[in-house]
Formats: C-alpha cells, structure tokens, sequence
C-alpha cells in the first residue's frame, strides 16, 4: 500500500525541544562542598584561611554567599 496518500513521517518530532524528563540538579554547591569537606560551621567560615583562598579564587565563578565576601571585603565582577 505505498499509494495511499499518508507520507511517513520522519526524524524525532521532539527536537529541539526542552526534555522535560529532565530534573534540575538541587545538591551542594561547590561552596557547601568546600565546607563540608572543611568541616566548617557557619560561625567558623570568617577565620578559615583555607575557606578564604578557595573564596579569593573562585569568588567570580562560584557562589559564595554574599555576607562572606563583604565581612573579607572582597569584590565580585559585575555582570556586563
């Protein structure tokens, strides 16, 4: 029946849409990692030595809450 008028269709009807199987990724962050692996409490974070280098070194890229940075005074990028 090749003739009956009804042309196959082909490729993935879905493409380029969002997949909405998808679940958005909820863990730590890389900042909560940092401290997790630290083994620092929230009263602790401001006297880490360590916890101030990884912050100065990835304060640009990575969250870093924002009351740390301005107890260091340490500047973050804008945006442009």
């Amino acid at each position: 029946m090749q003739g009956d008028g009804v042309a196959k269709k082909r490729g993935n009807p879905n493409w380029g849409k969002p997949e909405l199987s998808v679940i958005p990724y909820t863990g730590e962050s890389s900042f909560e990692e940092v401290v997790k692996k630290l083994r620092l409490s929230p009263a602790e974070y401001e006297g880490s030595i360590q916890l101030k280098a990884w912050v100065q070194k990835n304060k640009d890229q990575k969250y870093v809450p924002s009351s740390l940075l301005q107890a260091w005074g340490v500047e973050v990028k804008e945006d442009s």
